[in-house]
């Protein structure tokens, strides 16, 4: 009995089998049994070998035996006699002969090789027939919650895919020799291993695969832009839509938190070096599980009550769990990683003090300093930055009042200004907190909104109004000083301006008011002073960030190093993350000699 493992053959299916020559069928039926019946020549004998008809499993049953690395003289088909041996073919593994018959698969005739050498694992289909037969699956997306019914919760929008569905969007991804996704991703997880294992149902190792590159799978898998990283480099989404890339990574995060199936390393490398860890952002927790691994004892200081930087002040409950993001930082934790809470860097601490202690100081504070348009009325009451209002809401639990301390804000008609992501966030928190009505206005068109398409498709779900090519002027209030109205002017878009976007231009005489009771002002953050206070040596850019070196991310004061927004101002979680790899390397690099 030899026994063959498919390797091209994707499909189980009961296969017609033929001849090339006769084109006469090689399946037989015996009593209960299928089998296919071929005539074989062997050492000069004449043979008979039964095949299984499911060439999935190409168990053979031969009358001569035939030991392991033996080759067959020759495969002739029962019915014209003819030779199958294909001269023009050799086995892709061996280099051995194969024989070549023909088979049935989804209304198509192809050709399937056989490797007449006993024990050789290659057979099938070659790849460029493969793809003929591939079944054209559609990318698979993931459930969610009724529209209806969401804008009254803060319960997660997306549910995540099924196993039924994760396995036919992984079924999907081509496993290209020269995976472009992989250098689309900032840490460089390496996508089509992780997909792999997925393929083989083996989801802990795909897990084990992803946390080798990314020590916040379950959160880059909800939040971060996959469509402008990963998954806009497959190559599958020059034709077709991309291989789903963050959906398949959240649901492998997803598997391995709720099967505990990951478990902590153990470090048995202690390094007599200490790393001051300035926030707990995902930058600065990717620094810190990078060098806590490699035997670095590591000190995170952070400035609020929980670590967690964005991922827990900024963004909603509705979009990122918080159960989620405890569940990583305890298992940051559980490598040995110490966390100072309520402590303010540049304050109650400075750079220098920090230098004289430890080995290597990384900034990662982000940049949470609110910007304001400064027009008239802005100091109005029920005027919020998007940096208060979100960290009310969620790091403070406002959407749980009374039940957490914290009223949260409260308008009938509100109006976000901005149209990035946490514009959409601030939008959609106040429709589940109560609003009657929410209007984003955003100075471009909808081809420009720069939130993530998803967020803008949500929003729109849910009845969050868009007042497009829409800017504010002045803030108008009531004889109490809460605001009651804004208002705005209409926009056309004039010529790109530096970064290739149309300039938004006023259209004279076209101004007009939107009646509000509360404003969120969504457009953008710069850095926060408070660092710089007590370290004026820190070079800064045009813009206020800290200059580095971008191969390094090391600072102009040796042995400091800095990334994520605080470096390039307002970006994403994973680049965050992968400017942190960067640093931990370069301070490895610098401790170690290695």
């Amino acid at each position: 009995m030899l026994d063959y493992d498919v390797k091209y053959l994707k499909f189980k299916t009961y296969l017609n089998t033929y001849c090339p020559h006769c084109n006469k069928s090689f399946n037989v039926k015996e009593r209960e049994h299928d089998h296919l019946m071929f005539k074989g020549v062997f050492k000069g004998q004449d043979m008979v070998l039964k095949l299984s008809p499911y060439l999935d499993v190409f168990e053979v049953e031969s009358s001569v035996e035939v030991n392991t690395g033996e080759i067959l003289d020759d495969l002739l088909c029962p019915g014209c006699k003819q030779s199958l041996v294909d001269t023009d073919t050799t086995c892709g593994e061996c280099g051995s002969a194969v024989a070549k018959i023909t088979i049935s698969a989804y209304s198509k005739l192809l050709p399937f090789f056989i490797c007449l050498k006993h024990g050789c694992e290659w057979h099938g289909l070659t790849k460029a027939d493969e793809r003929t037969i591939k079944l054209k699956i559609p990318r698979q997306e993931m459930p969610e919650q009724d529209q209806r019914l969401r804008g009254h919760n803060f319960l997660e929008v997306p549910y995540g895919l099924t196993t039924e569905l994760t396995q036919l969007e992984a079924g999907r991804c081509l496993q290209c020799t020269n995976p472009k996704c992989v250098n689309g991703c900032p840490v460089n997880v390496d996508i089509p291993e992780f997909i792999r294992q997925i393929r083989a149902e083996d989801y802990v190792q795909a897990a084990k695969v992803i946390k080798q590159h990314n020590i916040l799978p379950a959160v880059c898998g909800r939040v971060c832009p996959q469509e402008e990283q990963c998954e806009a480099h497959c190559v599958l989404g020059i034709k077709d839509n991309p291989v789903a890339i963050g959906n398949l990574e959240r649901f492998v995060a997803d598997w391995a938190m709720k099967t505990d199936s990951i478990k902590v390393p153990v470090i048995h490398k202690k390094l007599n070096k200490k790393v001051a860890v300035i926030g707990s952002g995902p930058g600065g927790i990717t620094v810190a599980g990078d060098l806590l691994q490699l035997g670095y004892t590591v000190t995170v200081f952070e400035a609020l009550h929980e670590p967690g930087g964005v991922l827990v002040y900024g963004i909603p409950e509705f979009r990122l769990p918080k159960s989620i993001v405890h569940s990583e930082i305890d298992y940051l934790r559980k490598l040995g990683c110490k966390i100072e809470l309520n402590t303010v860097i540049g304050t109650a601490i400075t750079i220098d003090e920090l230098i004289n202690e430890y080995d290597a100081v990384y900034i990662g504070v982000g940049a949470g300093l609110p910007v304001f348009m400064n027009i008239e009325g802005e100091n109005l009451c029920n005027i919020f930055s998007s940096n208060e209002y979100l960290t009310r809401i969620n790091l403070m639990k406002a959407y749980r009042f009374p039940e957490y301390d914290t009223p949260k804000p409260e308008g009938s008609h509100v109006v976000v200004v901005g149209g990035g992501n946490v514009a959409m966030d601030s939008a959609r928190n106040a429709l589940r907190c109560g609003s009657s009505e929410v209007t984003i206005v955003y100075r471009r068109s909808r081809k420009e909104l720069p939130a993530r398409e998803e967020e803008v498709r949500h929003a729109m779900e849910e009845g969050i109004k868009f007042k497009l090519l829409t800017n504010p002027v002045r803030f108008i209030g009531n004889d109490i000083s809460w605001v009651k109205g804004v208002e705005c002017v209409s926009m056309e878009l004039g010529e790109p301006d530096a970064d290739g976007r149309r300039k938004p231009v006023p259209i004279k005489d076209s101004n007009f008011v939107i009646d509000t009771d509360m404003v969120i002002i969504a457009i953008g953050t710069g850095p926060s002073p408070l660092i710089f206070n007590t370290t004026p040596n820190l070079a800064r850019n045009r813009w206020g960030y800290i200059e580095v070196n971008p191969e390094t991310m090391e600072t102009s004061i040796p042995g400091v190093y800095a990334g994520g927004d605080i470096v390039t101002g307002s970006a994403t979680v994973i680049s965050a993350m992968g400017a942190g790899r960067i640093a931990a390397n370069a301070i490895h690099k610098k401790l170690s000699g290695e």
